[in-house]
């Protein structure tokens, strides 16, 4: 079969496409033909070598944290999270353990579906696992033009809260369609400037200089909450009992079977902005890494 596998870490131009063997499923497993996967910004980092302290992987690696895909035996359509830093998704095939596959939903194409795990989910868990989103409050979307970013959006406003994001003149149209109440250009205009008042959630979706970011928690009531997906270093402002989160995200597939159920049921949009071949994954890579990505960007087999 053919799968992308990178053989040492580096620039996007390491990533090759190469004939390898099939996997067989071991117990517990089973072999998922695989439809598409995506790029996710943890991607990148694993395989230019900055998390090797924090995420070791063995090489050869094939990258690849979304899955969608038909099982095999049964013909089932189905996605997964394939855990970080497993990886597997960017080959024809993949040996998938069974509790972490859920049904795909049925609403859209089974290659537009492998945009919604990893986002899905650690937008899910950001806003409400880690950030305590409830009806009513104000929550600051930074960097909603993302493909986490455009989830968060819509889930928040799907429970009742005040929606402000951060957006660029090219993703503006998107997240107001997402459901944002507010956006702000940070191209044209500081968000200390943008707000209107002060929030009870910030979730930053943006890696950037950690002392710049840290400032993040200027903007939240005293006592509320700041969660940040990129595992940054940030300050806390205790004087104010404004504390970061850093959100790890895990595999919950009860979780996931929400969302799905969120897309069938026209609750929750999954916003593909681009869809590319295997054998592009690579280009893919760089242009995430240049922030010319918007939305989620699915890598078909």
């Amino acid at each position: 079969m053919r799968a992308v596998r990178i053989t040492r870490y580096g620039t996007a131009d390491t990533l090759r496409v190469e004939e390898v063997d099939r996997p067989v499923p071991a117990d517990g497993e089973v072999l998922v033909r695989v439809a598409a996967t995506t790029f996710n910004a943890v991607d990148g980092a694993i395989r230019a070598g900055y998390m090797t302290e924090l995420i070791p992987v063995d090489l050869p690696y094939t990258p690849g944290l979304d899955l969608a895909g038909t099982v095999e035996d049964t013909g089932q359509d189905v996605i997964a999270f394939l855990g970080v830093p497993v990886g597997g998704g960017a080959a024809e095939f993949a040996a998938v353990p069974e509790d972490l596959l859920v049904a795909a939903p049925r609403s859209i194409p089974l290659t537009d579906a492998a945009a919604l795990p990893v986002a899905g989910l650690t937008a899910f868990q950001g806003l409400f696992d880690h950030g305590g989103l409830q009806a009513g409050q104000r929550v600051l979307v930074n960097g909603a033009g993302g493909g986490v970013g455009g989830f968060a959006v819509q889930l928040a406003k799907r429970a009742g809260a005040h929606v402000i994001a951060t957006a660029s003149p090219r993703s503006r149209a998107a997240v107001l369609a997402a459901g944002a109440d507010e956006v702000i250009d940070y191209t044209t205009t500081s968000l200390a400037d943008g707000l209107t008042g002060p929030v009870d959630l910030v979730f930053n979706n943006v890696s950037g200089d950690p002392a710049e970011l840290s400032r993040l928690t200027d903007l939240v009531r005293d006592g509320g909450r700041a969660v940040s997906a990129p595992p940054l270093p940030l300050t806390d402002d205790e004087a104010r009992d404004v504390h970061w989160r850093i959100l790890y995200v895990r595999n919950d597939t009860a979780q996931l079977t929400e969302l799905v159920r969120a897309v069938d049921a026209g609750e929750l949009s999954v916003d593909v902005s681009t869809r590319r071949p295997l054998a592009e994954l690579a280009a893919v890579h760089a242009d995430g890494e240049a922030g010319r990505l918007r939305g989620r960007a699915v890598v078909t087999l």
